[in-house]
């Protein structure tokens, strides 16, 4: 169950100002009405979780409505599945559309009733240049284009070809229905934009029922119009397209006249923020789907670990521009650590098995010690944790021949083992290939709990596992999906492709976690001591858990940039 928004009021940003002053003036009766519109073709990411929080979030703060609608006007690429997934996606999120969920689909009569009337006033025509002459004529950034041969057709024959087209007759990409703008325009997207093209596909919703399909920048203007949306809140890549949105709500006639509002889109370091390049991810098996947990997907977080209140906290932090910038993902890494640590129990798990025998502790004798469950929340208490003769501790905790500074385990060194006893190292058992397989050692059993009663100083403590009681785990350590802070600056000849993680993902499969983990349900958060924050995959079951690791403890890559840049 998602956590509730932070009632905390954000600071004001450009967009928040517009709002606050159009209310204090009571622009629109002072009402404030806003919408989250996706194109279901897709899984939600982190870049549409910038957006939601910002439409829901000032609804909520001017005690407005935001609604939900699907901008369907595409359905080669459309489909339910998308659609389910986008509206679990918000919700898991924390916000709720209420009553107010829409579809373009249900506007598909009204907006053909604004195309006919943009023809009988002498405002679109159909056209049947073919796609490439359309492109051919539209002109440059430099040059302006030229005028459509159709141009000039009667309002009577546009009519009778636009019906014509909804009833079937022709075939796909024969002709359009444009608008009649101006094709010496500055501005491409006023020159004399498609607002409808024939698509003789299947709607998820309508069926067969349409054999034409209105173009999103048209759709989406005359829709917020319909839904009498105050402010429209959109990315910095639609400015160029406002004056066609300003044109498309007035020349139609609607009776509201939404206000479009740009800001700019979230680009994060480390991470590709396009449906497209996501989508070809999947196809070509980069990543198990949507969901992998090294997607920038909403669901692919989820799985990963991420909590609501995290993402909603991240957003808050990195504000609202105008113009576009590159966000560091440790940012947002940060805001997840920040809220685990105060709700994630801590439990001890080995990731990589050292086996270590306490050759004075009895044969057969079991310890319960008491363990916190989470020093940042008192009422968490504490837990048993069992300790016995044979252990298990991390490998990287040993050294047989340590450098100065390493504080843990050696030959001859004492460490104190986590709510437990000081141990030392006497012996290393190596296999006939040289490879350590067993540590002997002792144990102080006057210092229970961890602490020497003559007050000798130990440095290095770790943590462990018993061996005759540990659970054995399936652990999925996940990295950043991309090697380059700009996945998309590559060597030429190579594209994004190039900058994938070949590390992104390090499977352990003999992983050793303490008992008061078993039965944990899928969804499950915990801190491994020392070793960084995971929770339960959907996968898991009650014969085999697997958890997924959502973020490390500390930024382990800006340790390794300090390192580079030595």
């Amino acid at each position: 169950m998602s956590e509730e928004p932070s009632d905390k009021a954000p600071s004001l940003d450009f967009i928040r100002t517009i709002v606050a002053e159009d209310v204090a003036n009571g622009k629109n009766d002072g009402r404030v009405a806003t919408r989250f519109p996706p194109e279901p073709n897709g899984y939600l990411h982190i870049g549409h979780a910038k957006s939601i929080c910002l439409n829901f979030g000032i609804a909520a703060e001017y005690g407005g409505t935001c609604n939900l609608r699907f901008d369907d006007t595409n359905p080669a690429k459309e489909d339910v599945e998308y659609v389910d997934a986008i509206k679990e996606d918000v919700r898991w999120l924390g916000f709720d559309w209420d009553d107010r969920l829409y579809y373009a689909s249900d506007y598909f009569e009204k907006i053909y009733a604004c195309a006919v009337k943009l023809i009988r006033d002498g405002n679109a025509y159909v056209d049947s240049l073919s796609a490439e002459e359309i492109r051919e004529y539209r002109g440059t950034l430099t040059e302006p284009g030229k005028n459509s041969p159709h141009r000039e057709r009667s309002v009577e024959e546009n009519l009778d070809m636009f019906k014509r087209m909804r009833a079937g007759e022709f075939a796909d990409g024969t002709c359009v229905l444009r608008a009649k703008i101006d094709m010496a325009s500055g501005n491409v997207n006023l020159r004399d934009p498609t607002l409808y093209r024939i698509r003789k596909v299947a709607h998820h919703r309508t069926g067969d029922q349409w054999s034409i399909y209105p173009m999103y920048d048209f759709t989406h203007a005359v829709s917020d119009a319909f839904e009498n949306i105050t402010h429209s809140l959109c990315t910095l890549e639609f400015e160029d397209h406002r004056p066609l949105y300003n044109w498309s709500v007035n020349e139609t006639g609607v009776a509201f006249k939404p206000r479009q509002i740009e800001f700019a889109r979230l680009n994060l370091s480390y991470t590709i923020l396009s449906k497209r390049k996501l989508l070809r991810l999947v196809h070509e098996g980069h990543v198990s789907g949507w969901n992998d947990p090294r997607m920038p997907t909403l669901s692919g977080l989820r799985r990963r670990g991420y909590t609501p209140k995290s993402l909603r906290t991240f957003c808050a932090r990195i504000g609202l521009a105008k113009r576009d910038s590159l966000v560091d993902v440790a940012q947002l890494e940060h805001a997840v650590r920040e809220d685990l640590n105060a709700r994630a129990p801590r439990v001890m798990g080995v990731l990589h098995p050292l086996r270590v025998v306490l050759e004075n502790y009895p044969e057969g004798e079991v310890d319960e010690l008491d363990a916190v469950n989470n020093p940042e929340d008192e009422s968490a208490g504490t837990r048993k944790v069992p300790f016995s003769r044979v252990l298990y501790i991390e490998r990287a905790d040993f050294m047989e021949d340590p450098p100065k500074k390493f504080f843990r385990l050696a030959p001859g060194r004492e460490v104190r083992l986590r709510y437990a006893y000081l141990i030392t190292c006497t012996d290393v058992v190596k296999d006939d290939a040289g490879e350590i397989v067993e540590l002997r050692c002792t144990y102080d059993p006057e210092t229970r709990g961890g602490t020497p009663p003559d007050g000798r100083r130990v440095r290095g403590t770790l943590h462990w596992v018993s061996a005759e009681h540990a659970l054995d785990v399936e652990v999925r350590l996940y990295d950043r999906l991309f090697s380059r802070e700009k996945p998309d600056d590559v060597e030429e000849g190579q594209d994004y492709i190039a900058s994938l993680n070949p590390n992104s993902l390090e499977l352990l499969e003999s992983a050793k976690l303490e008992p008061s983990v078993a039965g944990a349900a899928p969804g499950t958060r915990y801190q491994f001591e020392r070793q960084g924050y995971f929770i339960v995959d959907p996968d898991a079951s009650a014969d085999k858990l697997v958890f997924n690791r959502t973020v490390s403890l500390k930024d382990a890559w800006a340790r390794i940039a300090a390192r580079g840049s030595q």
